[in-house]
């Protein structure tokens, strides 16, 4: 019976797999929007209308008549910011994932046995559920900043209840971090010092 307890950490397998796939779809939209980003500098309109649609919010706009006389016809710099934020967040939510898919496997599945690899993460070697915790919790709060900022440059598009509904998200993540980090210094201060 112990044992096919201990076999059952196995079932994790396919969720792990499943990120990897999800990886594979961030990586996909990233090319996506960089693409369209490149072809809109040099003038492309398809591209251009695509980067429009991906940056702005519907629920927002009016009428596609106002929404097509308040588009520019060339790439703005608030745009192209827009754009590089989205493709920020893209990669620290692949960053996320790559933090769960190797931390959690390690620490939750089987042993990767990457000791003496040049590539071996560096946090990899003190890695458990407790420091796993504390480093998701810190991209979170990265991911929230990325989307918050995105808002607030385009604050225009947004309404006063939306804006005010993410700046209290983003506080509860930052919070919720901080009482993970205390939680874990508590639950072991001798590897809080160590780190």
């Amino acid at each position: 019976m112990a044992r096919a307890i201990f076999f059952s950490r196995w079932l994790q397998l396919p969720l792990y797999i499943g990120l990897i796939l999800a990886q594979a779809v961030y990586v996909y939209h990233f090319w996506v929007e960089l693409v369209h980003l490149i072809e809109a500098a040099f003038g492309n309109q398809p591209a251009l209308e695509a980067i429009y649609r991906s940056v702005s919010v519907a629920s927002e706009v009016k009428s596609a008549e106002a929404a097509a006389v308040a588009r520019p016809t060339h790439l703005t710099e608030t745009v192209i910011m827009l754009v590089v934020l989205g493709l920020i967040d893209v990669v620290m939510i692949s960053n996320l994932l790559i933090m769960v898919i190797i931390g959690g496997y390690e620490t939750f599945v089987s042993r990767l046995n990457l000791e003496g690899h040049p590539d071996q993460p560096e946090w990899l070697s003190h890695v458990n559920a407790s420091v796993l915790k504390v480093k998701l919790a810190t991209a979170i709060i990265g991911i929230s900043s990325i989307h918050l900022l995105k808002t607030f440059i385009n604050a225009a598009a947004y309404s006063e209840k939306t804006l005010i509904a993410q700046t209290a998200i983003h506080i509860a993540f930052l919070f919720s971090a901080i009482a993970i980090a205390a939680c874990d210094r508590i639950m072991m201060p001798s590897k809080a010092a160590d780190h």
